[in-house]
């Protein structure tokens, strides 16, 4: 066994693969850039190595850099987490002429599958179903074109060396294909260093499913069953659970024995992940195609390790050190079930753009994960971050990965919903209302998924979960309590409220624009004259609230406003007035304030690098016209014209690092 490793990776994924090579009594070695100089995964390794800058082109992305800390530390392999240089065949073959060890598959089976297109021939070859496509390289956009008119459409285009649901445009027609081919070769290349580009079939109604592979160096390989992996945006997933609610076990027999001998047509062992792209039209469940194998560990393997007990990363450090699996496949079996949810630095109310900045607060519902795949009372975080740290630009936006664990699956989901309620992040937008409100969602709730499944029940944008009428009256009885503890803080410390000895007690609450008679007495809250029995506990200052409200548990985090609260819960976010109830007529006669109209100006709604400006002074542009392209964390973001007018001035040039808010052109 090894006895010290090297993780070629940072944040969560980097904690991981130490915490696992600490149990197993392995020495660690962390490589950092700039932006991670005081990162978690650089205190928590045995010894860190600076290796540059802060962009990855400077840092996580040069081998050379990996290996001269390899041999400065005395690291006998490298564990490459995901992403970065997981999947090049030219970081294993460097690692292997040093004769350090790569924790990973052999740099054929990197070579045969890491590359989508020759991988998409040699599935074709072994007679696994594919998805109808063009798998050659293409020259430009014109022959783009051709090829995409002879598929059919929906096409989609993806980054051959790809991954992340990065570099991929969905074509509905020859437009979009002429809007979007260079845009995903550019991605290609910063993300990948790649930029070819292959062209298939949009599968209409899919699911993506994969099914995990586990094979050791002596010609064993095992599935591990499947994740469902269907909730997706931008084609990059934000939840995954194990198993998936479609799958029978005839299908699963069926994917898992077809993955396998790809597998093992390529000589593969360590973990890997071949994903499938099914239909969710046939409800035989028979048509599954292959989309590609990710020859690396995926984001979302905590939830096989939840459902079947197996630390996969202990697994590939053992095989990488010539071990023999301990477990054939009838030991694989599927206990109980498990969701992740993705815990983004991107604020949904704003259209999901991309949220940098100083995790100012920063409280997991559960510690950090230390090796129970299970976690605690089956809820686990996978993260990377602390409180005071700052998410950059420089990296993917995931703050930590939300795992539950249940007997059903409805209760692994309302495990998620009540953990989500107690996740504290302020000082940046995050996501976490959003998956909430996933969570709570019928159509989820019922199994019915596809990857479109966000983009159809969302159509207009996030503005929260709806809220039933029991929440809001739990709401305008907690606001009600809240006030009067403030007031009461306010008589006992300064006379603010004259001798009289009891706080009020009587509060108009207006909750989404309704109007709540809240009045506490001595047992009892009432709300709109019927008490509710609720039992709580508050001290001005709380930034969480946690209610028992008939035996069911209700956490509120609260944000003191000038009025009121914001009150986040279940999904949704809440501004709540709370007035005494001699005063709240009085607000009728409030004069209201009037936004300003920021339409004739293009606002950088991100930080982010101006990569194209579609337009000049004095152009003429029509609504929806595409005006900028700004990149921000690894993805091009398109900005285009709320209306028609003519371009008066600009103010920022290609190349230009734009903060939020920046003002990059003025419409007339």
């Amino acid at each position: 066994m090894f006895k010290k490793i090297l993780i070629a990776n940072r944040g969560e994924i980097a904690c991981r693969v130490i915490k696992t090579a600490r149990r197993m009594g392995i020495a660690t070695v962390a490589v950092y850039s700039d932006a991670d100089a005081r990162a978690p995964f650089v205190q928590m390794a045995d010894e860190a190595v600076h290796i540059g800058p802060s962009p990855a082109s400077e840092s996580y992305l040069v081998a050379d850099k990996i290996i001269a800390a390899c041999k400065a530390t005395g690291a006998e392999a490298v564990h490459p987490g995901y992403g970065f240089l997981s999947e090049r065949t030219s970081f294993a073959e460097a690692l292997a002429k040093e004769n350090i060890a790569f924790i990973g598959p052999p740099v054929n089976a990197i070579a045969a599958m890491g590359d989508k297109i020759e991988s998409k021939k040699l599935a074709k070859e072994a007679g696994v179903n594919v998805v109808p496509g063009f798998v050659g390289e293409i020259d430009d956009t014109e022959h783009a074109v051709r090829i995409s008119n002879e598929i059919g459409y929906p096409v989609m285009m993806k980054a051959s060396a790809g991954g992340g649901g990065k570099g991929m445009r969905l074509a509905y027609d020859e437009k979009d294909v002429r809007e979007g081919f260079e845009a995903t070769k550019r991605e290609g290349l910063n993300s990948f260093g790649d930029d070819r580009v292959f062209i298939e079939k949009f599968i209409l109604n899919p699911r993506h499913i994969e099914i995990q592979i586990l094979g050791d160096q002596h010609g064993n390989i095992l599935y591990l069953n499947e994740r469902e992996c269907s909730i997706q945006r931008r084609h990059q997933k934000v939840v995954e659970e194990a198993p998936s609610p479609f799958v029978t076990e005839k299908m699963r027999k069926a994917m898992g024995e077809q993955c396998v001998a790809l597998a093992r047509a390529v000589g593969y062992y360590s973990a890997g992940t071949v994903e499938l792209i099914v239909s969710g039209a046939d409800p035989t469940g028979e048509s599954f195609y292959f989309l590609e194998m990710n020859t690396r560990l995926q984001v979302e393997h905590p939830v096989t390790e939840a459902i079947t007990g197996i630390d996969l990363v202990e697994q590939m450090i053992r095989v990488a050190a010539g071990e023999k699996l301990e477990m054939t496949q009838d030991d694989i079996k599927i206990d109980g079930w498990a969701i992740e949810n993705r815990v983004y630095a991107e604020d949904p109310y704003r259209g999901f753009l991309p949220s940098t900045g100083r995790l100012v607060r920063y409280r997991t519902p559960v510690p950090a994960w230390e090796g129970d795949a299970r976690g605690v009372d089956g809820v686990r975080v996978d993260a990377g971050v602390e409180e005071g740290g700052e998410v950059s630009i420089f990296y993917d936006p995931m703050i930590a990965k939300l795992v539950t664990w249940g007997e059903t699956r409805d209760e692994a989901a309302d495990l998620q919903v009540a953990a989500l309620d107690r996740f504290e992040i302020e000082g940046l937008g995050h996501n976490i209302d959003f998956v909430s409100a996933i969570m709570q969602h019928p159509r989820f709730r019922s199994g019915e998924l596809t990857t479109g499944f966000i983009a159809e029940e969302y159509p207009e944008g996030f503005h929260g979960a709806d809220a039933g009428d029991d929440v809001i009256r739990a709401l305008a009885a907690i606001a009600g309590f809240m006030a009067s503890a403030e007031a009461d803080r306010a008589r006992r410390t300064d006379g603010q409220l004259g001798d009289r000895l009891d706080p009020p007690a009587k509060w108009q609450v207006t909750v989404g624009g309704t109007a709540h008679k809240v009045k506490l007495g001595h047992k009892h809250i009432k709300v709109d004259g019927e008490a509710i029995d609720i039992a709580l506990e508050y001290t001005p200052g709380d930034r969480l609230v946690v209610a028992e409200i008939d035996e069911t548990e209700l956490a509120v985090k609260v944000a003191k406003t000038r009025t009121g609260w914001r009150m986040t819960t279940r999904g949704r976010i809440h501004d709540v007035r709370v007035l005494p109830w001699h005063v709240a007529p009085l607000t009728q006669h409030m004069i209201e304030k009037i936004p300003p109209d920021l339409s004739k100006f293009l606002i950088c709604p991100m930080p982010g690098l101006l990569v194209t400006l579609h337009v000049g002074e004095g152009d003429k542009v029509e609504a929806g016209q595409p005006l900028a392209t700004v990149e921000a964390m690894k993805m091009e973001n398109i900005l285009r014209a709320e209306k028609a007018g003519v371009v008066k001035t600009v103010n920022a040039a290609q190349g230009d690092s734009l903060a939020v808010d920046a003002v990059i052109l003025e419409m007339e």
